[in-house]
């Protein structure tokens, strides 16, 4: 089956992408970059920028589908509120074009690819260059978890039963609803006491 996934990692600032390919058993990231918004001071300027770029990315590469990551916590809440307004407007722009979303935790993008939530960035990064073909020598973190988030997603497709840990958005798609507080409990196990 041939498969085409957008894989995005939302930010305020920086915004990461990427297009994760699979045909005839080899994966190819066609695309792997970011969207710098750091030269614009207007939040909403970035918010009509993100919403307008991921709908050209999606013109561009017409994916079958979209995977991004979920914030779930921050320690300032201004910023946490500036990253949900980003990924509320890139998930807008997804649903606009009628691509079907699927939202990942960190932690279950990390272990899709490394088999631990806990890996750190870099081990991550050299694992994907392991499993995909990947046109950059080396990509930026926001670009690298993007592509991280599409094979995550890949992952899934390939056993919906043993999906790695996704959020409820996810759940309610194939119909595995779970509440706020055992999601997150089963996508975090390291922080329940």
């Amino acid at each position: 089956m041939n498969t085409r996934i957008l894989g995005i990692d939302p930010g305020s600032r920086i915004t990461g992408f990427a297009v994760l390919e699979h045909r005839d058993r080899h994966f190819e990231a066609l695309c792997c970059d970011v969207i710098r918004l750091t030269g614009m001071d207007d939040g909403f300027d970035r918010l009509r920028v993100l919403y307008t770029e991921v709908a050209a990315l999606i013109a561009e590469y017409r994916p079958d589908c979209c995977a991004i990551e979920t914030p779930v916590y921050g320690k300032d809440p201004s910023a946490m509120l500036k990253l949900g307004r980003a990924q509320a407007a890139i998930i807008m722009s997804v649903l606009h074009k009628e691509i079907p979303l699927f939202e990942y935790y960190p932690k279950a993008v990390k272990k899709a690819i490394t088999g631990t939530g806990n890996a750190r960035k870099d081990q991550v990064a050299y694992m994907l260059h392991k499993l995909i073909r990947i046109p950059q020598e080396s990509l930026s973190s926001d670009a690298s978890d993007a592509l991280a988030v599409a094979w995550c997603h890949f992952q899934k497709l390939q056993d919906p039963a043993n999906a790695p840990g996704m959020n409820n958005a996810a759940n309610r798609s194939t119909g595995r609803r779970k509440n706020t507080w055992s999601a997150f409990v089963d996508n975090n196990p390291d922080r329940v006491r």
